[in-house]
């Protein structure tokens, strides 16, 4: 035990450690194993008003990249030194919390790690019997409702609507698809980086076109696929994709920008699309998408999805790997673009 006040009945033993991901050095371009190391951290029993939390699957998304640098931006950096920090999903071993008991499952923020002692109201409660737990960090999770969010709030989908999504096979963009698709889209383009995920878009997730990035040059592909134009564009790449979705927007076209993974480790600055002035003729809006703004949607956005996901509508993949050791692994591999879906870390139940 870490603290000499006993647990409350049925709940487990408390451990006395627990592993924990930190960051020691902020990473000049790629991350390398260099810059985190995985220690020991003691657990700590819950004071009057928290939960200690035994995690069973952690989130790692391209977000984090941005807060293992210290300039400033939407969310704290990291600490050197300290654990970081990530959607998670876990069971409550012990509770001093009023409405949370040992065995109920949670979600909160404390990933990157075995055990997590947090307040209770950073933690809400899931149930494994409406959905698989890892769900919670994915198509019903964080990345659902970005791609929920962005797509019909942020950039203003119509039924009829062309939709052009980057990075289509990963966690955010193979909803943003089905979505479009499931709300009456003319048409749904998609863009991936190996021609497995682009088989993956048009014969499972009902995309009408898809193309392999690496293939040739994004706006030649980006034509051929959509010979009549977009009318959305949802980027999670940037860079030589959004100057593509440019020159391929509709006049009062919609660019809703999640991410731009492509720039995320560059060490000099990234050229802007060179075709930007094209906003005056076209018209087109384009709009930052942080899902922090959007939580208000939540409600909408779970009772819509899930039905879907129950139904067999909206299909979404996993990629998953094992062990607590194996976290950054995963985190650079999401990088790398070697994941299909939602790259899952599970601690096992």
């Amino acid at each position: 035990m870490t603290s000499s006040e006993s647990p409350r009945p049925g709940t487990a033993e408390i451990p006395e450690t627990g592993r924990a991901w930190h960051l020691t050095a902020r990473p000049q371009g790629w991350p390398t194993p260099d810059d985190f190391a995985l220690r020991e951290e003691p657990v700590t029993a819950p004071a009057d008003g928290q939960l200690l939390v035994r995690n069973i699957h952690l989130s790692v998304d391209p977000y984090m990249r941005g807060r293992m640098s210290s300039a400033k931006s939407y969310v704290e950096p990291y600490k050197l030194n300290e654990p970081m920090y990530g959607g998670a999903v876990g069971v409550v071993v012990a509770s001093r919390a009023e409405g949370f008991a040992p065995g109920d499952h949670v979600l909160h923020d404390l990933g990157w790690r075995e055990y997590a002692t947090l307040p209770a109201e950073r933690a809400a409660k899931v149930d494994p019997d409406a959905a698989p737990l890892s769900t919670y960090l994915g198509v019903l999770g964080m990345p659902g409702l970005t791609a929920y969010a962005g797509l019909v709030r942020v950039a203003g989908f119509q039924p009829g609507d062309a939709v052009f999504v980057s990075g289509a096979a990963g966690a955010v963009g193979s909803e943003v698809g089905q979505i479009a698709r499931l709300k009456g889209a003319s048409r749904v383009i998609g863009s991936a980086g190996s021609d497995e995920k682009v088989e993956l878009l048009t014969k499972e997730y009902g995309f009408d076109a898809a193309f392999n990035y690496k293939n040739g040059p994004v706006a030649e592909q980006l034509k051929e696929a959509a010979p009549d134009g977009i009318d959305v564009y949802f980027d999670n790449v940037g860079g030589e994709h959004l100057e593509a979705a440019i020159s391929a927007m509709n006049l009062h076209g919609r660019i809703a920008v999640c991410g731009m993974i492509s720039q995320y480790n560059a060490t000099e600055p990234t050229p802007a699309p060179r075709n930007l002035a094209q906003i005056i003729a076209k018209r087109f809006r384009m709009e930052g998408l942080l899902v922090m703004d959007h939580v208000d949607m939540r409600p909408q956005f779970v009772e819509e999805v899930s039905a879907w996901v129950r139904s067999g509508e909206l299909k979404y993949r996993e990629t998953v790997v094992e062990g607590v050791e194996n976290t950054l692994d995963a985190f650079l591999g999401l990088l790398r673009g070697e994941n299909v879906g939602k790259m899952i870390v599970t601690l096992g139940a």
